[in-house]
């Protein structure tokens, strides 16, 4: 009778660990490329074609869907929080300070969420839509290509005052920079290389205000050229390109910034007698090995804090929970 019951007793021993390492795994999964394979395998295909469509009418897109997912990921991970609209009872990430009247894409991928829905119903997350199409834009622009892994889910909460903090500024210095991308797990060679998405748009002068006017690291002529568009009162939404190739994905941004002709502060602190001088100079030399830690770097920057398994959701629409 004692050798039964200890008999059943490391049955069920055996049975709970196995329940509990099914349950780890259903809740802390890891992403994975092949993670559509069998659910939705045209997934891939129908983001670069919403993605291509989309630039097609407005090549600036490219770099507006690019800094939607560089948002997202930097507030409580890569989940999809930066789509969430305010309601009532909500307040969402879209008019924290750094996305206020300047967060755009959204249209776009509602499209590509409706692009993909009808492929695959109720199967991808708006946060990996969204990682996807960063992807796509860069490469339809030019750029390099990397493994977009997936199974992220997404949000149903956002945090405004995240958004505030952890988001760096135009007005950041190189230290503070170093900060903000540490604490995501990123390296100071990562940061670089994402500044240098700044490849690609456009900012507004309330961004660059203070640099081309107050600035002493500044070429002269890039200032007054830039002057004309950006008052010293006045104008806070006209734009101006971060580099001469705004349309195209390449390393002319690090040749600007070896000028003196970074467009914001904190594009310049990139290359002002600091640590990342010369990683600068290189790049701008070097567009190979700027694509290959820039590539490198976007996926490190798509695996920050994923919601996986059961945890969040597979939103029925990206601008509001289920």
């Amino acid at each position: 009778m004692a050798s039964f019951k200890l008999e059943f007793f490391n049955i069920f021993a055996l049975f709970m660990i196995i329940a509990s390492i099914f349950m780890t795994s259903s809740t802390n999964a890891q992403l994975s490329r092949s993670f559509y394979a069998s659910s939705c395998s045209l997934l891939e295909t129908t983001v670069r074609e919403g993605v291509r469509e989309a630039l097609r009418k407005e090549a600036r897109m490219g770099a507006s869907i690019l800094r939607l997912f560089f948002h997202d990921c930097f507030v409580n991970g890569c989940d999809g929080s930066i789509l969430l609209d305010d309601t009532a009872t909500f307040t969402g990430e879209k008019n924290a300070f750094p996305n206020r009247n300047s967060a755009r894409g959204f249209e776009v991928i509602d499209d590509l969420k409706g692009r993909v829905e009808r492929v695959c119903n109720n199967t991808v997350s708006c946060a990996d839509i969204l990682a996807l199409a960063a992807r796509e834009s860069v490469v339809l622009l030019g750029g390099p290509s990397w493994v977009v892994s997936l199974g992220r889910r997404d949000a149903r909460t956002a945090s405004q005052s995240a958004a505030n903090s952890d988001l760096p500024g135009p007005s950041s210095d190189l230290a503070t920079l170093i900060r903000q991308f540490a604490a995501k797990g990123l390296s100071a060679t990562d940061m670089t290389a994402l500044s240098g998405g700044h490849t690609i748009g456009f900012s507004q002068c309330l961004n660059f205000r203070s640099r081309i006017y107050n600035d002493a690291n500044i070429d002269a002529n890039f200032a007054a050229t830039r002057q004309a568009n950006c008052p010293a009162s006045g104008g806070d939404s006209n734009l101006a390109p971060f580099d001469l190739t705004q349309n195209r994905f390449d390393n002319s941004y690090f040749r600007q910034l070896t000028n003196k002709r970074g467009l914001l502060h904190s594009d310049q602190e990139l290359f002002n007698n600091g640590t990342q001088d010369s990683l600068v100079t290189t790049y701008s030399t070097r567009p190979l090995t700027f694509f290959r830690d820039f590539a490198n770097a976007m996926v490190k920057m798509g695996n920050i804090s994923p919601l996986t398994g059961t945890n969040g959701e597979i939103r029925r629409s990206c601008r509001v929970v289920n």
